[in-house]
């Protein structure tokens, strides 16, 4: 029975070597481990006396997800808000009614399904409407 061969880099023996050709962090040893976990709950204990004493919003908090529901299309003040606008692109209609580009492209979809607004341009990625003379 033979000995397996050792694997071969360029010529050179890369047995022990695997973790200085591969990259990344070496293992951390049980001292290592257990000195973090100490320290990370320390930290994790403190930080709730600072959240007490902090009373300004966070990033988290001022932050808003726009709206995924499709308005209203009988509302007389949706068609006055989109005459203000000049071309309607997805998004015109994302920033004006604080929703999603894929809501705003249903919204186009489906004014344009009723009638109310008509294609005038774009290409494969965006399609420009106007307007339909009422």
């Amino acid at each position: 029975m033979s000995t397996p061969r050792p694997r071969l880099l360029f010529g050179w023996n890369i047995a022990g070597w695997s973790d200085f050709l591969l990259g990344g962090a070496k293992k951390k040893s049980l001292a290592q481990m257990e000195k973090q976990q100490t320290q990370q709950d320390a930290a994790a204990a403190k930080k709730p006396e600072a959240a007490k004493k902090s009373k300004g919003k966070t990033v988290a908090d001022k932050k808003t997800v726009g709206g995924i529901t499709l308005p209203n299309f009988d509302d007389p003040k949706l068609n006055g808000e989109l005459s203000k606008l000049g071309a309607l692109t997805p998004y015109a209609i994302a920033t004006q009614f604080n929703v999603r580009l894929s809501v705003a492209r249903d919204i186009l979809e489906e004014l344009e399904r009723r009638r109310l607004v008509k294609p005038v341009g774009g290409n494969a990625r965006i399609k420009v409407y106007k307007l339909a003379a009422a």
